[in-house]
C-alpha cells in the first residue's frame, strides 16, 4: 500500500500527469508520549489568525502558491512556442508585388519603331506562393504574373499588351535533406526539450513537496520540543516551591533556593530560544506555501495538525531501487539527452550524403490586348494597320486555363564535396559525445543505486533510534519519580532531582529528535526515488 508521502507526492504530481510506485508499507503511526501541540484556539485568543495545516494539505498548497513551482511551470510552455517556432517553416509563404515602369528613350536606328521619342509604359504584379513541405523535403512554389505595357512602337503587334503567365515548380531532395532536414532536426529538438522541461518540472515539483514535508516536520518538531522545555521549567517550578516549603519549616537550608532558582531561570531561558525556533521553523514552511503577494503572508500562524508521529514500516529495498533507475530525473534527463543526440546524428548523417535533388518546372503563358491587323509589308517594313483584334484579360485567362502554351522543364541536380566534409567531422565528435554520455549514465546509474541504499539504511537506523530513545525516555522518566520519591524522603538532594529532570529533558528531545530524523529519512527515501536529493 501506498505510503502518506507517496501518495500525496502522486497527487501533486498530477499536474505534470505522473505516479510513484510505492517502496514501503506503514504500519500503525504513534505520538512521542508528553507531546501536546496548542490548539489555534488557544492562539487565536490572542488575535493572531491561525491556520492549522496537515503535511498533505501544506503540499497542495506549496502546489499552488510556490514561486520555484511557477517558473518551472514556464518551461515547458516556452519549449511549446520554440516548436511552433520551428514548425513555421513549414507554413506556405505569400508574396505579391505591384510594380509600374515608364521607359522614353530616343530611336538609335530606323528599327527603333518610333520616331522623335519611343515610349514604353508597363504596369505588372507578381503573386506567389511557396511552402516547404513536412515530409521528405520537397520545396513547391506557385506563381502567377500578369502585365498591362504600352508603346508607341509601330513594329509591336499589340498596344495595349495584356501578358499572364501561370508557373509550378517543385524541387525534391532524393539522398541529402530526404529523411531529414534541419527543420526537422529543430523541431525533433524541441520536442526533446520540451520533454526534458516536464522532466525538471516534475523535479521541481517532488523537491518542494519534500522541502515543504521537511519544514513541516520541523514546524511539529519545534511546538513539541517547547512543550518538553516547558514541562522542564513546570518541574523546576515545583522544585522551587517544594524548596522553600522545606526552608519555611526548616528541614532544608535556605541555600537550597538559590540552586533551585538558578534552575528555573535557565530553563526559562531555554523556554524562550524554544519559542524563537518556533518562529524561524514557521517563517520556511510559510516561504514554501503561501503566496508572498497575499496580505497576511507575515502574520498568519501556522500550526502542525499532525503531530510528531512514529510508524515502523518495512523497507523494499530492491523494489525502490528498480523504481529510481525508472523514475529518477536526473537519469531521465540524461537519457532524453541521448535521445537528442540520437537525432543530431541522424541529421548529421543524411547531411554527409550527396546532395541530389530533382526538380520540375511547368509554365503556362499567354497573350492579350489589343493586336493590329497588318497588310503585307515590304522586306523588314511592316504592313499598314488595316484592322484591329481585341482580347480581353478573361481571353488571356481563357488560353492559360486551356494550356495552349505550355513549358516544361525537368533537371537533376548533383552536389558533393570531394575530400572529408564538415558533417562527416562533425558526426564523429557528435557519436563521441553520444558514447560519453551514455558511460556517464551507466556511472549515474550506479551512484543512484548507491543513494538509495543510503537512504533505506538511513530509514531503518533512525527506526532503532526511535526505539532506544523511548526506552532511554521512559527510564529517566522512573529514575525522576524515584529521585523525587527520594528527596520527599530525605535521602536524595536538589542536585541530583535537577540532574534527573535535566536528563529527562535531554531524553524527551532526543526522542522528539529521532521522530522527527525518522520522518525526515522516510521523505528522503521517497524522494531519492525520484530526484536527487540536495
Amino acid at each position: 500500500m501506498r505510503t502518506p508521502v507517496i501518495r500525496l507526492v502522486a497527487v501533486t504530481l498530477s499536474v505534470a500527469g505522473l505516479s510513484s510506485t510505492p517502496s514501503v508499507s506503514a504500519q500503525t503511526p504513534s505520538t512521542a508520549p508528553g507531546v501536546i501541540l496548542p490548539s489555534a484556539q488557544q492562539t487565536a485568543a490572542a488575535g493572531t489568525q491561525v491556520r492549522r495545516l496537515t503535511a498533505d494539505e501544506a503540499v497542495r498548497l506549496a502546489a499552488e502558491n510556490n514561486l520555484g513551482i511557477q517558473i518551472a511551470r514556464f518551461d515547458p510552455q516556452i519549449q511549446n512556442l520554440s516548436i511552433l517556432q520551428a514548425q513555421a517553416a513549414w507554413n506556405p509563404t505569400l508574396t505579391s508585388s505591384m510594380q509600374q515602369n515608364s521607359n522614353t528613350q530616343p530611336p538609335n536606328s530606323f528599327l527603333s519603331g518610333a520616331q522623335g521619342s519611343l515610349n514604353t509604359d508597363q504596369f505588372s504584379m507578381t503573386t506567389e506562393v511557396q511552402q516547404a513541405l513536412r515530409w521528405g523535403g520537397g520545396v513547391y512554389a506557385v506563381g502567377f504574373d500578369s502585365a498591362r505595357s504600352t508603346s508607341n512602337n509601330f513594329f509591336t503587334n499589340f498596344n495595349p499588351q495584356l501578358r499572364s503567365s501561370l508557373s509550378v515548380n517543385f524541387t525534391q531532395p532524393i539522398l541529402r535533406g530526404f529523411k531529414i532536414d534541419s527543420t526537422r532536426q529543430q523541431v525533433e529538438l524541441g520536442q526533446k526539450n520540451r520533454e526534458i522541461a516536464e522532466v525538471g518540472l516534475r523535479e521541481t515539483l517532488t523537491a518542494t513537496s519534500r522541502s515543504v514535508r521537511s519544514a513541516y516536520w520541523d514546524l511539529a518538531y519545534q511546538i513539541a520540543s517547547l512543550r518538553v522545555a516547558q514541562q522542564s521549567l513546570e518541574l523546576a517550578e515545583e522544585s522551587l516551591r517544594n524548596t522553600r516549603a522545606r526552608v519555611e519549616i526548616g528541614t532544608t537550608p535556605p541555600i537550597d533556593t538559590v540552586e533551585a532558582d538558578a534552575e528555573v531561570w535557565q530553563r526559562r531561558e531555554a523556554v524562550i530560544v524554544a519559542e524563537a525556533q518556533i518562529e524561524t521553523a514557521e517563517d520556511t514552511l510559510r516561504a514554501l506555501v503561501y503566496n508572498p503577494s497575499t496580505p497576511d503572508f507575515w502574520t498568519i500562524r501556522i500550526e502542525p495538525a499532525d503531530p510528531p508521529a512514529f510508524a515502523a514500516v518495512n523497507v523494499d529495498l530492491d523494489g525502490a531501487i528498480r523504481t529510481a533507475l525508472d523514475r529518477r530525473t536526473d537519469l531521465q534527463r540524461a537519457k532524453k539527452t541521448m535521445e537528442a543526440t540520437d537525432v543530431d546524428i541522424r541529421f548529421l548523417q543524411n547531411q554527409s550524403l550527396p546532395d541530389l535533388s530533382a526538380r520540375v518546372d511547368y509554365g503556362l503563358s499567354a497573350l492579350g490586348g489589343v493586336q493590329f491587323v497588318r497588310a503585307p509589308g515590304i522586306g523588314l517594313a511592316p504592313g499598314e494597320v488595316i484592322g484591329e483584334e481585341r482580347r480581353g484579360f478573361g481571353s488571356v485567362i481563357g488560353d492559360l486555363l486551356a494550356n495552349d502554351f505550355p513549358a516544361w522543364t525537368v533537371s537533376l541536380n548533383l552536389s558533393y564535396p570531394i575530400g572529408r566534409s564538415p558533417q562527416q567531422a562533425n558526426l564523429a565528435r557528435t557519436r563521441l559525445e553520444r558514447t560519453r554520455t551514455e558511460t556517464e549514465l551507466r556511472n549515474q546509474e550506479l551512484q543512484v543505486a548507491t543513494q538509495v541504499r543510503q537512504a533505506a539504511r538511513q530509514v531503518l537506523t533512525n527506526q532503532q533510534r526511535v526505539q532506544t530513545t523511548r526506552s532511554a525516555r521512559e527510564l529517566n522518566e522512573r529514575r525522576l519519580e524515584a529521585e523525587q520519591r527520594k528527596f520527599a524522603a530525605g535521602t536524595s538532594t536538589n542536585f541530583l532531582v535537577f540532574q534527573a529532570q535535566r536528563d529527562l529533558a535531554v531524553a524527551r528531545n532526543n526522542e522528539l529528535r529521532a521522530i522527527l530524523d525518522y520522518n525526515l529519512s522516510l521523505i528522503d527515501f521517497e524522494t531519492v526515488q525520484e530526484v536527487p536529493l540536495r
